[in-house]
């Protein structure tokens, strides 16, 4: 791609949106990312301090989390192995080339963060329709964190209590309402309230600890297995056509680290659209293996009968696992106000926007507007997590969405930017380039429409 020599539609700003618009710049910026203003005078060398090897562990770190739970589930709808794996083969390639696309527009425009870039690069109307997505994309994910907490609490709580779990719990303090509700008070409410969230970098190394132990504890289990876990069936092909696209949603979901993406390549010491390349591709091929590896052996180990969280078709009393649990809990613990904050702040810039009101001239208001924004959205996510206990409900409908961040938003901000080019003759690359980002947008739209139609008509009519 060529690297453009200025801002693209640097009209864009006819919203009035204001530099010191509050807490936008910093939208799902990686938490071990450190950047400085756009128009600082760094800018001009367009040097960071993060090298390229820093980078993909950042990007691995991104796109790693709590998604690896329904690999196996993923793999079983998908139709076995070589089906779950193809399918991850090909969406890889449009997954590295839309990080691609993001870093040469990032360049191009001289924007810093996703939302920023889909706004000079497209215009108002995409630029609103992305913010809206991440809000909602992080709305959701807070859902399935809570539930994610639900699940590994029932089976924790089920060892420590010694009851079987076919009969249940008869305690009320075990009942898994309560303890969602008692956890998400005390643990994550308190540290949602806060304008700015300085322990990302720990909730960072937990996440790294927590999906690279769960991973190996998956495979170690299938490689030697319990006497008692026996699949009941195991798959070798989809049982429809239609089949294999139900699995794109938790692909997606687990792929996705593109709206973080942004920062991190503005972050870097050589800022070059070439070297993020290779840094995006290292880090994918390294995720694919995290997600493969979790995805057969869990598939593998239980077969159809595996549940939409593997961790939920282990024992209660297996000791390995019971770890995976805590360790998975302290992920999502950490992990929901990191979301929260994304989605708050997503919020907060559009009614800045939209008012025309400064952080400075509107000082107190903030501070309560924040506390309603943050209260509204705890209760509403804790809530429907309380009434949804299944997490692949919840990733049938957000992962839709991270098709929009992994395939139309890159390719609307692709095909844009090769328009916006002033050119007298435009060659072969050219056309092929827009072509490319057409289809992109293409496969974004079906795989949003797709999974989305069977989310509503299905999942949650059931």
């Amino acid at each position: 791609m060529a690297q453009g020599t200025g801002s693209i539609n640097s009209d864009y700003k006819d919203w009035e949106w204001s530099d010191d618009a509050g807490e936008r710049a910093r939208l799902l910026q990686s938490p071990s990312v450190e950047t400085a203003p756009k128009n600082s005078e760094s800018q001009g060398n367009g040097r960071g301090a993060t090298s390229a090897l820093g980078a993909v562990f950042i990007v691995v770190n991104a796109a790693l989390g709590a998604g690896l739970l329904n690999f196996p589930a993923a793999f079983s709808m998908a139709g076995g192995v070589a089906a779950g794996i193809g399918l991850q083969m090909c969406m890889l390639i449009f997954i590295i080339g839309g990080l691609v696309i993001l870093a040469y527009c990032s360049q191009a425009s001289n924007e810093r963060t996703y939302q920023e870039v889909v706004w000079a690069v497209c215009g108002k109307v995409p630029g609103v329709l992305c913010e809206v997505a991440i809000a909602v994309y992080t709305f959701g994910t807070c859902i399935a964190f809570l539930i994610i907490i639900g699940d590994q609490q029932d089976k924790i709580i089920a060892a420590l209590v010694k009851e079987p779990e076919e009969v249940g719990s008869s305690r009320w303090y075990t009942d898994r309402k309560f303890t969602i509700s008692i956890t998400a008070f005390l643990l994550i409410l308190p540290l949602c309230i806060p304008k700015e969230i300085g322990f990302q970098k720990y909730a960072s190394s937990l996440s790294v600890i927590g999906t690279w132990y769960v991973t190996a504890v998956i495979i170690i289990k299938y490689i030697w297995p319990d006497k008692e876990l026996v699949p009941v069936e195991i798959p070798t092909s989809p049982s429809t056509w239609t089949a294999v696209f139900n699995a794109m949603p938790t692909i997606c979901f687990g792929f996705q680290c593109h709206v973080s993406s942004v920062p991190v390549f503005n972050s870097m010491k050589q800022p070059e659209v070439k070297t993020w390349g290779a840094v995006v591709t290292a880090a994918m091929v390294i995720a694919l293996f995290v997600y493969t590896g979790t995805g057969i052996c869990g598939f593998l180990t239980f077969g159809a009968g595996v549940e939409q969280d593997v961790l939920m078709s282990y024992p209660s009393n297996d000791i390995p696992v019971a770890l995976a649990r805590a360790f998975i809990i302290l992920c999502v613990l950490t992990s929901y106000p990191i979301l929260h904050f994304c989605g708050r702040a997503v919020l907060e810039g559009l009614w800045l926007r939209y008012t025309g009101v400064t952080v400075e001239e509107d000082v107190v208001r903030e501070r309560r507007r924040r506390l309603l924004q943050t209260i509204s959205w705890f209760l509403l996510t804790l809530l429907l997590a309380l009434f949804i206990p299944d997490i692949g409900k919840v990733i049938s409908v957000i992962g839709g969405l991270a098709a929009c961040f992994i395939f139309v938003f890159p390719g609307l901000c692709l095909i844009q930017a090769k328009l916006s080019e002033i050119q007298e003759t435009r060659a072969i690359s050219w056309w092929a380039q827009v072509s490319y980002g057409v289809f992109m947008v293409t496969l974004g739209a079906f795989i949003f429409g797709q999974t989305t139609a069977n989310a509503i008509f299905v999942d949650l009519t059931a």
